[in-house]
Formats: C-alpha cells, sequence, structure tokens
C-alpha cells in the first residue's frame, strides 16, 4: 500500500519545471514518461528510490540497475551514465530521492550511540561509494510521508527534518548502512578520499598532482590510488577527465563558444585531444553533439 500511494504522490507533485526549486530542502522528485539514453552528469551524495519503473547508472565499468522497491545510495561525488530504461505515458517512471548531507549523518551517529565502525574489514579495504538494496517497509513508510508533507506546507518545517532523521536512521541500520556510516564519518577511507573527489571538481582546469591528492586524504600515494580506485572505479586522471568533459558539454550546450576554446577552457592544452576524448565519452563531435543538444529536450541528469 505505501508503494501505491507514493506512486500516486510523486506522479502529482513531481515538478514539470526542471528549475523548479523542490519545497522540501534536499527532496527529488522525478518523473519520465520514456526511456531515456544515457546522460552523463555528476551526481552528489543521494538516496534514490523507485516507485515505478526501473533505471540504470553506470560508473566507469560497472552498472547499477535498480527498479520498483529498490533503492541506490551514492556516497560522494560521482560522475556517472544514469537512464531511465522502464517507462511510458500510461506507467512513467516514478522516483523519489533525498540528498545525503554528511553533517546530518554524523550528528545522529553521535546522538544515537551507533558504533561507526561497524564497517571492519571493509573499512580497510575500501568500500565503493554506490550500491542498490530493497527497500524495507519502514523505508518505504517514511519516505511516504516525507512527499505527503507536499500537500500540507505547513507542517514542513517541523516534520521534515524529523522524517528525514528517520530515513537516514533506516539507511544507518539497513542493508547499505556500512557505506551510509561512512558518510558521516570524518575520518572514514570514504570522506577521505571525499576531499580528493572535491578537490579534482573544484580544480578540474588545473595539473592533476597525485602526491598533493594524497596528502589532502591523509594517505601515502599508492593506497590512495589504491583507494580511490576503490570508492569510484576509476583512476584520479580518468576521474579528471570525465569532470572535464561533462563541464565542457555544459558549456557547449549553454553558449555558442568556439570549441577549441571550451576545450582550452577545461583545461585541456590540445584541441585535436580535446575532441578526440571528448567523441570518446558521448559518441559524438562537440560541435556536433553541442548542436544535437541544443534542438533537443535533454535533461539535466538526476540519479533519483
Amino acid at each position: 500500500m505505501s508503494l501505491d500511494e507514493l506512486r500516486s504522490l510523486i506522479d502529482r507533485h513531481a515538478p514539470r519545471d526542471a528549475d523548479a526549486v523542490p519545497a522540501i530542502d534536499g527532496l527529488l522528485l522525478t518523473r519520465a514518461e520514456r526511456p531515456t539514453g544515457p546522460r552523463s552528469g555528476v551526481v552528489d551524495p543521494v538516496l534514490a528510490l523507485v516507485a515505478q519503473g526501473a533505471k540504470r547508472l553506470t560508473l566507469g565499468g560497472r552498472i547499477y540497475d535498480y527498479e520498483v522497491g529498490e533503492y541506490l545510495v551514492v556516497s560522494v561525488d560521482l560522475p556517472v551514465s544514469g537512464q531511465c530504461t522502464r517507462a511510458t505515458p500510461e506507467t512513467p517512471f516514478l522516483g523519489f530521492g533525498l540528498r545525503l548531507r554528511p553533517a546530518r549523518i554524523a550528528a545522529l551517529l553521535l546522538e544515537t550511540g551507533t558504533d561507526p565502525r561497524a564497517a571492519g574489514a571493509r573499512r580497510r579495504t575500501g568500500l565503493p561509494a554506490l550500491a542498490v538494496g530493497e527497500a524495507p517497509a519502514d523505508l518505504l513508510d517514511a519516505a511516504l510521508r516525507m512527499v505527503r508533507l507536499l500537500g500540507r506546507p505547513a507542517d514542513i518545517p517541523v516534520l521534515a527534518p524529523m522524517i528525514e532523521r528517520e530515513i537516514l536512521w533506516r539507511l544507518i541500520t539497513g542493508e547499505q548502512g556500512t557505506l551510509v556510516r561512512q558518510i558521516g564519518l570524518a575520518d572514514s577511507r570514504l570522506t577521505q578520499i571525499g576531499r580528493a573527489v572535491r578537490h579534482i571538481r573544484e580544480h578540474y582546469t588545473d595539473a592533476l598532482r597525485v602526491e598533493e591528492l594524497a596528502r589532502l586524504s591523509g594517505m601515502s600515494a599508492s593506497p590512495f590510488h589504491r583507494h580511490f580506485r576503490a570508492v569510484t572505479a576509476m583512476t584520479p586522471i580518468q576521474y579528471q577527465k570525465h569532470i572535464r568533459l561533462q563541464e565542457a558539454r555544459l558549456r557547449l550546450m549553454s553558449s555558442t563558444d568556439d570549441v577549441s576554446d571550451v576545450g582550452y577552457a577545461v583545461g585541456y592544452d590540445s584541441a585535436s585531444q580535446f575532441s578526440r576524448e571528448y567523441r570518446r565519452q558521448f559518441g559524438r563531435p562537440p560541435g556536433a553533439d553541442a548542436a544535437r543538444l541544443r534542438n533537443s529536450d535533454e535533461e539535466v541528469f538526476a540519479a533519483q
């Protein structure tokens, strides 16, 4: 019954305008009437739950499929490719999402006295930053009550934070609890790699220095490289390339700048290398891809 009502409410409240501001901070609702091709983007830490339809995320060489009654957790900023794989006008894809904020997870761990070290050996060897699980009834119920608040705006300031805490608690104590707990730990391997990830995102045009990233993460170069790959499914250089190319794509979509100028602006020293890597990533040369995107209704990628 929770899923039936959740579907109905998402169908009613999911924004039709991509620029709409959520009424509840951190809440993300998605509706799609047809399958989509792969869409690249950087996704922040998030819980994504499917109420109807199915979706696929690709990270490096790993593929994550999730469908009705399943949820996905992303724990650090990741450049992924996502697509809706099951949706029709009669039975649209319907998704619930909630941004996962490390400070709120950390506060909940401290308040409840939950042992954040429960990850054991897996913590030492590194966790992948993305995982899929089956949503238990109590998580579905909490998500449903969060979406119900959209019909009672006066309740949002009081009840939304309480329900968000409940959702976080269900995640912390659930199948993917190890991964979610790591998000709130300042000294976890996941958080340490997260510092390097944020640094690359903020300085993606700069030359990449693995030693500097390792120092930011509190590791030496060799274990840093190993843990970075375990978390993100790619090397630091591959991660930086994904960020550069996605930023270039956004610039090409929103402006008429010369292709080579965009390549230089995102950190490439060679226009030919930029065009070659862009085509390998997105399947078309930069100019042709930008023209197609400007004339299409392709949306900004969302995980949920």
